[in-house]
């Protein structure tokens, strides 16, 4: 405990690799970032016991987060393949028994070797805290395992903007402010995540950054087509094939048994996925909270094409037929049709949706 402890309050997160994947700017100098709060909590998830507990309920493979010593214990699943540093992030999402998903998160590592206790941040939607850390704790049963809220930590997702200063050189000189950094592991279009105590001053951790406003941070998530929270993935409703987890690198198909496995791994088979999560741009931006949740889009014709999730302005995310994405579609809004077009994102792989 003494050791999770002491890495909460420290700054563990080696920046060697960071630095190899941070993006470039124009002429090869580093981009400014923009930093937003998302809208997101933190749950730390403590103890020995930690990674199984995680690992029998989240669709991604968490033994991937053990340091590569572990692969010593005989008792222990392997971790990274030799040689290799486990990731410090790692995308999942947790799924009720008929395989829909209940929560996205983000799961990050803060213990750094076999010796000390195992400590992995969980980053969930913000309105949910409460209920995930209840789920785990339906599943905790005798696990040495502690769940506690963060609430002196402060999270941040980091979007570079325009060719400006060197993040590289700024990270290099206050690493000891920021308890993680690392790229977002849905997608490198959507930066890196920041995790800091409350209070710090994040111009000081990187030179230049600026806080911007969160619906602009929302609009590049509709841009890029990622979901994100509870609104762009209803609880008990989303798929986790259409909702594209295996295009974020959210599930592993070789880890064994999980809550909601079935469905998933039987669809993921068969290689029929006929809907998917897809970024829409409106005709004319959308009214504020006028739209209900699941709208339908239709096509020209008026057939259902899918079920609108959330947007703002004139982005958004739906879910749509594959089959309907190159026809012209429209939402109805308040009586009045508006056109709306998806398309496929460019960070998809290249035989996607095809």
């Amino acid at each position: 405990m003494a050791a999770a402890a002491a890495a909460l309050g420290a700054a563990p997160t080696p920046l060697l690799a960071l630095r190899r994947r941070l993006w470039r700017g124009g002429g090869g100098a580093a981009a400014a970032a923009a930093c937003f709060a998302p809208g997101r909590a933190l749950l730390a998830v403590r103890g020995a016991e930690a990674a199984p507990l995680l690992q029998g309920l989240l669709t991604n493979d968490v033994t991937r987060l053990l340091p590569a010593e572990g692969e010593g214990d005989a008792a222990a699943p392997p971790a990274s393949p030799a040689g290799a540093a486990p990731p410090r992030a790692l995308y999942a999402h947790a799924l009720n028994v008929q395989g829909r998903c209940l929560y996205d998160l983000i799961l990050y590592r803060l213990h750094e070797s076999p010796e000390e206790e195992p400590c992995i941040l969980l980053e969930c939607d913000s309105g949910v805290l409460d209920a995930v850390q209840k789920h785990l704790k339906l599943y905790k049963i005798r696990r040495k395992v502690n769940i506690t809220p963060c609430l002196d930590l402060s999270l941040w997702a980091v979007i570079p903007g325009e060719p400006a200063g060197d993040i590289t050189s700024s990270l290099a000189q206050h690493a000891d402010q920021a308890l993680v950094f690392t790229p977002d592991p849905r997608t490198e279009v959507m930066g890196w995540r920041l995790i800091t105590k409350k209070g710090v001053n994040l111009s000081d951790i990187i030179s230049g950054s600026y806080i911007g406003n969160t619906q602009d941070y929302h609009k590049h998530r509709y841009k890029q087509g990622i979901p994100e929270g509870v609104k762009d993935l209803p609880p008990g409703v989303a798929l986790p094939l259409e909702s594209n987890l295996t295009y974020m690198n959210g599930i592993s198909f070789t880890k064994g048994c999980y809550i909601g496995q079935e469905l998933t791994a039987r669809t993921h088979h068969m290689g029929v996925i006929r809907k998917r999560l897809l970024p829409v741009h409106f005709s004319a931006p959308l009214p504020k909270d006028s739209i209900p949740e699941g709208a339908e889009i239709l096509t020209e014709s008026g057939k259902s094409a899918g079920k609108f999730r959330a947007g703002g302005g004139e982005l958004g995310i739906a879910l749509l037929r594959l089959a309907n994405i190159n026809e012209p579609l429209c939402l109805n809004v308040a009586g009045d049709k508006v056109k709306l077009t998806a398309h496929i994102p460019e960070w998809w792989p290249k035989t996607a949706g095809k």
